[in-house]
């Protein structure tokens, strides 16, 4: 057995039996871990609480880890970096639980990527701290990309095509995994920006939708079992 002690970033909660809850977190030591926090629901004076096991919540946590073990023990858990605004604000929970579920379907790593980890907890601060989040969700999956390995080559950005498959821009038409036309001038709006300018880029709600049903067909593509996350129609419903 180890102890290990991780900042941590909450990827998903499900009920166990009556009184307990597995949780999936992503720690910056060691990678994607599962904890089964038992007797959690029925505790009032336990140092574990339900409230910190919400989506994306920041924690710092001790836990015991046993080899092989499927489900590990967590012992303590503190809230970092507390939201200001995220919990409050409909559209902001609705993209959080559209992200975590993103990120449990893409992260299928289970050891340490620290870039990784630092990208996903800077950018929760940023969308936390401003009020003009309309295309965050887009550029956070397109950057998300850099850290999974198929992040758009643009060593020839002028071709007339990208090939959703590939990862390059091409010259080829004529297949259904090539974008062209205005939904690749409106891929290509996102392409090298950071947060800051996200707000400078102007999508109409058609042109947003069909950019994220794009870039979610890019991870399809490139993640063996990507699945399309179910909390895609309520957060296409907040931005109408």
């Amino acid at each position: 057995m180890s102890v290990v002690s991780s900042k941590a970033i909450v990827i998903s909660t499900i009920k166990y039996r009556d009184s307990s809850l597995i949780v999936k977190l992503y720690t910056k030591e060691v990678g994607l871990v599962s904890y089964i926090l038992k007797g959690i629901l029925k505790s009032k004076k336990g140092r574990l609480k339900t409230a910190y096991f919400l989506p994306l919540t920041q924690l710092t946590i001790i836990a015991n880890h046993q080899e092989k073990r499927s489900l590990q023990n967590l012992k303590e858990a503190q809230v970092i970096n507390v939201y200001k605004s995220i919990h409050t604000s409909i559209v902001k929970q609705s993209v959080v639980l559209f992200l975590s579920e993103i990120l449990g379907s893409a992260i299928q790593e289970q050891e340490n990527n620290n870039l990784l980890y630092d990208y996903i907890e800077r950018s929760l601060i940023w969308l936390d701290t401003h009020q003009h989040i309309s295309n965050f969700h887009l550029l956070f999956l397109l950057n998300l990309t850099k850290f999974l390995g198929f992040y758009p080559d643009l060593s020839k950005p002028n071709k007339n095509g990208f090939h959703l498959k590939e990862g390059v821009f091409t010259d080829e038409l004529g297949n259904n995994n090539i974008v062209v036309g205005h939904e690749l001038i409106q891929l290509k709006k996102l392409l090298g920006i950071h947060f800051d300018k996200v707000d400078s880029i102007t999508f109409s709600k058609t042109e947003r939708q069909k950019l994220l049903h794009l870039l979610i067909r890019y991870f399809e593509l490139h993640l063996a079992g990507f699945k399309k996350p179910k909390s895609l129609t309520v957060l296409e419903t907040v931005y109408m």
